[in-house]
């Protein structure tokens, strides 16, 4: 049976590689809407890419979750219910709402609905600037990141709401560098820490010959 090390190094790099391919499905449709616009294409990759950020954040959490203590722990639930909430919201307005005609989505609109998507998203910027301060305060992972996560994200969060321009595709590109960023660093964590794992359990075997 793995020990707990060993799983907890694979949860690291199973995190690392899905938060690496949703920065990229954040990433690449940002840059090709720029151009573009929204398509069908680049909006069914980012109705993907939340799904795929979220073994990332217990991934972050578990590597630094010595050094931030319970704050870390009640930040990094926060985060993980935003994202679920914004995640699910992304979800419907890029594979539902995208493909109603304007008069349908104005209908559908109504009552509690929009309410409701401005708390997920309110929700989500309070969780992911809560989150990004323990990473910053850590010094765990690289700095540009830690403080992009804190303060790219929470204004993400709701510049998404308005209509595409420049600064959303900006916005887009700048979020799936800094999750690419951050997963690549717990990959190289993850990476060194079971090179260090395996050479301890070879010396101890060594020894007790």
């Amino acid at each position: 049976m793995p020990s707990p090390s060993i799983r907890t190094g694979r949860t690291s790099l199973t995190g690392a590689l899905c938060g690496a391919l949703s920065g990229l499905l954040i990433a690449l449709p940002g840059l090709i809407e720029a151009f573009t616009g929204e398509t069908a294409a680049t909006s069914l990759l980012l109705a993907l890419a939340p799904a795929l950020a979220l073994p990332l954040l217990p991934a972050l959490h578990g590597r630094q979750a010595a050094a931030t203590g319970r704050f870390g722990e009640r930040a990094h639930a926060l985060n993980l219910i935003g994202l679920g909430l914004f995640g699910g919201a992304a979800f419907a307005s890029n594979l539902v709402l995208f493909h109603f005609e304007e008069p349908v989505i104005e209908a559908t609109l109504t009552g509690p609905t929009v309410p409701v998507l401005i708390g997920s998203a309110a929700v989500f910027a309070v969780g992911c600037a809560l989150f990004g301060t323990t990473l910053v305060r850590a010094r765990v992972f690289p700095r540009v990141p830690s403080w992009g996560y804190a303060v790219v994200l929470p204004v993400f969060a709701f510049v998404t709401a308005l209509p595409d321009s420049l600064l959303s595709s900006a916005l887009h590109v700048a979020v799936g560098g800094i999750l690419v960023w951050l997963a690549a660093a717990l990959a190289r964590d993850g990476e060194g820490a079971g090179a260090s794992r395996g050479v301890t359990g070879a010396a101890g075997a060594a020894a007790g010959r």
